[in-house]
């Protein structure tokens, strides 16, 4: 219900709550924030109650004590391509409905009025009660975003399926070239929260089935369909193994930085000649190209980007990190910059365990390069300058003795750790 009983900025206006907190409410789930649809009136009597005015394609204003949106009752139309191609009308005519109707899914297309009654014309709560996305209407077309969105509430409701007219629709609009006019910040904007989910493979597999990841995430589409070798790789395929290592990542609760690394780590195995298929020998540096263009392309975060450039370049030495020299190993550290960043490492191998688990049949193996190069990397980073300077060293000799003794100390860390059962 909207609470008005104390509120004399909403007196006399008609207000609805509309949009996920109606529908989380209706399934269980918590829903913090609210959005509102104001009915009937106009932008100066928002203003004139004292209502911020923030929207720039169309009125929405935020409630000057609780902050919440409330937005003016609107219909849209197309005025040309991608996201920003529409022309809005608000005005005292436009209804309810007609503002529920321009939504994209069914679910998201509810309200409720201030008693509590349910207003769902298009029928959200049945689709909800049989768990299924299906599109409003077909002005659903218009909007590419729409893909991404249905994508993320794959994600975020993975038990739901997706109506098979909602699917060919979707088709449709990539072979007209709608998803060609996505903003890029959008597609961040969306990918990165469906990245958050627990399940996040099922953004990229949605995507890819109506053809929308060729377009938006090439670099991962072609992945699909290249063979690895079956010894290491049971499950053959190396864009399935990213999704598998994707919600590895997810069931680890890492962070977006490890996850988004996860998902571009084997970028280079897509442009591995055929005649070297199954083996990618060297596929950590050719992946480094293809990443640093997802990342410009989308505007993806320099955090986001540094990690996983790294975890593209280094993530066999992880995965062999019990077999390495200490010198190599001490190397790594300085390329990961861990001894000014330690968070960076750890970061690093958690993306690495996601992907040695990452493979059919091994997604519980135990993961010991973990162990190892934590006590490895506290070990040599506890040695310190002083000791040199007291001996009389100066400039480059400190940081050559330095080198040299945290390769000592990783050495004796080595020397000291278990070792692992052949595989």
């Amino acid at each position: 219900m909207i609470e008005r009983a104390n509120d004399p900025l909403l007196e006399g206006l008609e207000v609805y709550q509309v949009g996920g907190a109606v529908r989380d409410q209706l399934i269980g789930l918590p829903a913090p924030d609210r959005d509102f649809v104001v009915v009937g009136t106009s932008p100066e009597e928002m203003v004139r109650r004292g209502f911020r005015p923030v929207g720039r394609d169309f009125p929405v204003f935020l409630h000057p004590a609780t902050h919440e949106e409330y937005a003016l009752a609107r219909t849209e139309r197309k005025s040309g391509r991608g996201y920003h191609g529409f022309v809005f009308h608000t005005g005292a005519d436009v209804t309810l409905e007609q503002d529920l109707a321009r939504r994209d899914l069914t679910v998201n297309a509810m309200a409720l009025a201030p008693d509590g009654a349910l207003i769902d014309p298009f029928h959200g709560r049945m689709d909800l009660q049989q768990e299924v996305l299906r599109h409003v209407s077909p002005a659903f077309r218009e909007d590419p975003v729409r893909i991404l969105r249905l994508a993320r509430f794959a994600t975020r409701f993975p038990g739901f399926s997706i109506a098979e007219k909602t699917k060919a629709l979707c088709r449709q609009m990539v072979a007209e070239g709608e998803v060609d006019h996505l903003v890029p910040e959008r597609v961040w904007q969306e990918m990165q929260r469906a990245l958050m989910h627990d399940q996040p493979s099922r953004f990229f597999e949605v995507l890819r089935s109506v053809g929308a990841l060729a377009v938006i995430l090439p670099e991962v589409d072609a992945l699909f369909g290249v063979p690895q070798p079956p010894k290491y790789h049971p499950e053959i395929d190396s864009g399935r193994h990213t999704l598998m290592v994707l919600d590895q990542a997810a069931r680890l609760k890492a962070p977006l930085a490890v996850r988004f690394a996860c998902l571009v780590h084997d970028l280079g195995k897509a442009l591995t000649p055929q005649d070297e298929w199954p083996s990618h020998r060297g596929h950590e540096k050719r992946g480094l190209k293809p990443i640093a263009e997802v990342c410009q392309r989308l505007a993806v975060p320099n955090a986001c980007r540094d990690l996983a450039m790294k975890v593209g370049e280094f993530h066999l030495h992880c995965h062999r990190a019990l077999n390495l020299k200490a010198a190599t190993v001490e190397r790594l550290f300085s390329q990961l910059d861990a001894w000014r960043r330690p968070e960076c490492l750890q970061e690093f191998i958690l993306a690495c365990k996601a992907d040695q688990r990452g493979r059919l049949g091994l997604e519980d193996d135990p993961y010991p390069q973990a162990d190892f190069l934590g006590l490895a990397h506290a070990a040599a980073a506890d040695v310190s300058a002083r000791r040199f300077v007291a001996e009389g060293l100066t400039g480059p000799a400190i940081a050559e003795a330095m080198r040299r003794e945290r390769i000592k100390q990783i050495a004796q860390i080595r020397a000291d750790f278990p070792t692992p059962p052949p595989a």
